[in-house]
């Protein structure tokens, strides 16, 4: 069967770089393979999902260059979950409840004071048609849930934390569904994957025992027998070594705000948590090429700060104009962009550098060999192929200077900075006609 992933996102906020991380993951896993990589928008919960959301995630994925090669919206297939619930409810795998949260919550601190697994007990199942009747009559509508098969333990070869068993009888019966009618993730999920063909659900560990219900849920739906292979990676923490709230709040608009490159963060999400060396690989080909689940760890994946913008950096070094060419200042070319390349941390700091060139500049103050040093500098400087080495050649012949006391002033006089870019290309682009103003200005201050 054709590899089939995807990244079922609910529009109730931004995402976030755990988010991108699953994102990531699931489109490398089904570009490997030749396959098919689907965005599906769990929207069924209508109250808080939001159509800008939907946007932002279609464009942050746009931006990550995570291209889905279709998209389901759970909104437009409520008549589908209807199906596999009346489907279920023949089969007599669903079962109508009606405690509130207050006693469930109360059922749960009494097992737990016992010393129990906070398992719901399944009274409903005792409830005769006459009690449901009354239930109905007094205007309470059920709660329905989902009713595990004890008689087995549930079973799966994880593609990261290998053989899982559970024993069902330790899980609760999932709810399903609400009583105003609305659904929960787990049968929506279920049934969105069997109708999309997915084969393979990668996810965070949070989901593993999700995973061992939706299993169950699975098998009493499948016709053909055929579940989708499960693999679920260790959680992303901060680099303080503990889980951070601040996790939440990093997506692609504030990596975007800070000068973060995409090809930057799928660089470091690719491999943090996996055997494979963090590189700032700018190749997606080369990442997909790479990328297995057999070298995940179990351990959690440390995201640094820090260490993204180091990635960052090496990445913008990389980048040919022709990638950035509508992000530079105004008149920067091709040969502009390479001389200011290797002194810049984030695209946008280009500009800082580029005003080196256009001007104006502060020249600091210098002192009288100096400015006797400049003046001869302004009188031997002549344009050609290298004007840089030509003149530090010509002063070095007439002063006898050399190293800093050659270069430094200099830089100072025709940039107003004691380090930047590399002169011999900075100068061209600065030209003859106002470097010599430059120097000559240096000489008389």
């Amino acid at each position: 069967m054709t590899v089939t992933t995807r990244f079922a996102p609910s529009p109730t906020g931004r995402l976030h770089v755990g988010n991108i991380r699953t994102a990531l993951h699931n489109w490398m896993h089904a570009r490997k393979a030749g396959g098919r990589f689907l965005l599906r928008i769990d929207d069924t919960d209508a109250e808080r999902s939001r159509e800008e959301y939907v946007d932002a995630i279609r464009a942050d994925l746009a931006w990550l260059g995570l291209d889905p090669d279709g998209e389901e919206r759970q909104s437009a297939r409520l008549d589908r979950y209807e199906a596999a619930f009346e489907r279920l409810r023949a089969a007599g795998r669903v079962y109508r409840c009606y405690e509130t949260a207050q006693e469930l919550d109360l059922k749960r601190k009494i097992l737990l004071g016992r010393g129990l697994p906070p398992v719901y007990d399944r009274a409903a199942l005792a409830l005769t048609e006459d009690d449901h009747a009354a239930k109905a009559a007094a205007g309470v509508a059920p709660h329905w849930r989902f009713l595990l098969d004890h008689q087995e333990p549930i079973t799966w070869d994880d593609g990261v934390r290998g053989p899982q068993k559970f024993d069902p009888a330790q899980l609760s019966d999932p709810v399903v569904r609400r009583a105003d009618g609305s659904w929960l993730y787990m049968l929506p999920s279920a049934v969105d994957d069997l109708d999309m063909g997915v084969t393979d659900v990668l996810r965070g560990e949070d989901h593993v025992s999700n995973t061992a219900v939706q299993i169950q849920m699975f098998n009493a739906l499948a016709d053909d027998g055929r579940i989708p292979r499960f693999a679920h990676e260790a959680l992303l923490v901060g680099s303080e070594g503990k889980l951070s709230k601040r996790l939440g709040s990093l997506g692609c608009d504030a990596f975007r705000e800070r000068g973060i490159e995409p090809e930057a963060l799928v660089a470091l999400l690719a491999r943090i948590g996996t055997s494979l060396p963090v590189e700032p690989i700018a190749d997606r080909d080369t990442l997909v090429e790479t990328f297995d689940l057999a070298t995940f760890g179990r351990a959690p994946a440390k995201f640094d700060e820090a260490e993204l913008e180091r990635i960052n950096t090496a990445i913008v070094h990389q980048l040919d104009y022709d990638a950035v060419a509508d992000r530079l200042p105004q008149g920067m070319d091709a040969a502009g962009w390479h001389a200011v390349r290797p002194n810049l941390a984030t695209v946008s700091d280009a500009g800082e550098w580029w005003r080196l060139v256009t001007g104006p500049i502060a020249q600091p103050p210098f002192p009288d060999e100096d400015r006797a040093y400049l003046a001869e500098a302004a009188r031997l400087l002549e344009w050609g192929e290298d004007p840089w080495h030509a003149l530090t050649g010509a002063l070095k012949a007439a002063t006898g200077r050399k190293g800093k006391a050659l270069f430094l002033p200099l830089r100072q006089a025709l940039t107003g900075m004691d380090h930047g870019p590399d002169m011999a290309g900075l100068l061209p682009l600065i030209g003859e006609t106002e470097a010599r103003v430059r120097l000559e200005r240096a000489a008389k201050e």
